[in-house]
């Protein structure tokens, strides 16, 4: 692997970092606008706030470590083409990262500072992504010729 992959790797791995411990956090803070109930109240149904935010932060859960995961694919590719498939799917699953994030932040899950500081590192594996994605699309168009 060589020092740019290894970075980008780690750029992923921090980010999902990020995303398992908001997950908590915000599966926590729900618990707590609970009035301390557990998860199951007196009829045995999940209470609709925790039901939102569990939903909204568990997409935002799979699509932010999928990022890593799907990098760690690429860098290990067969081929370049699948080198190139795993890499445009881990944009795509940064790109949906950034959704959730919005959506988050949108019904007031993420305050701004929270919000903020998330996207950024997003946004920059997006940026990062794209690069390589772009690189990779002239490669291919320049075989074409």
């Amino acid at each position: 692997m060589s020092s740019i992959s290894s970075a980008i790797q780690e750029k992923c791995l921090a980010f999902g970092d990020r995303v398992i411990k908001l997950n908590d956090y915000l599966l926590m803070e729900a618990c707590k606008k609970e009035d301390g109930r557990s998860k199951k109240d007196g009829g045995g149904r999940i209470p609709i706030q925790l039901l939102a935010v569990a939903n909204l932060s568990n997409q935002l859960l799979r699509a932010g470590t999928s990022v890593g995961a799907n990098n760690a694919e690429a860098t290990n590719a067969i081929s370049k083409a699948d080198f190139k498939s795993k890499s445009f799917i881990a944009l795509k699953e940064a790109r949906e990262s950034l959704y959730w994030i919005d959506l988050l932040h949108r019904n007031r899950y993420l305050d701004d500072k929270q919000y903020t500081s998330i996207y950024a590192d997003a946004e920059e594996l997006v940026k990062i992504l794209v690069t390589r994605c772009k690189k990779l699309n002239s490669e291919s168009d320049d075989k074409k010729k």
